[in-house]
C-alpha cells in the first residue's frame, strides 16, 4: 500500500492541519516509508515462532523491578478531612451532579 499526494491532503484535510507542499511532500514519504515497514514485517513467516513474554525474555531473566507495596505515610485522615465541608464514617461527602 502506498499513498499519493491527494491521499496526503485529504488526511490533512480532516486532520484540519494546513500542510505546506514541502511539508506534504515529506509527510508523503515517511507514511510510505512506514508502510514499506510493514508490507516487510508482514513477509516474515512466524508461524513457527513462540510469542514471548517480555521482548527481552531470551536475553535473560526478567523480573519485575517494582517497588515493595509498603504504606510510608502515617494515617491522617481525620486532620485531612477538618477542612472538608461534609464527612460521613470516614468518606467525604460530594454533592450529587448526575441524575
Amino acid at each position: 500500500m502506498s499513498l499519493n499526494a491527494s491521499d496526503i491532503a485529504r488526511i490533512a484535510s480532516l486532520a484540519r492541519l494546513d500542510l505546506a507542499a514541502d511539508e506534504s511532500e515529506r509527510m508523503l514519504g515517511q507514511i510510505n516509508g512506514f508502510f514499506e515497514l510493514v508490507e516487510r514485517m508482514r513477509a516474515v513467516d512466524t508461524a513457527r515462532v513462540e510469542p514471548l513474554a517480555h521482548p527481552v525474555a531470551t536475553l535473560r531473566d526478567v523480573s519485575l523491578r517494582l517497588a515493595d507495596d509498603v504504606a510510608s505515610e502515617p494515617n491522617q485522615r481525620e486532620a485531612n478531612q477538618r477542612s472538608a465541608p461534609a464527612v460521613e464514617r470516614g468518606l467525604f461527602l460530594v454533592p450529587k451532579v448526575i441524575e
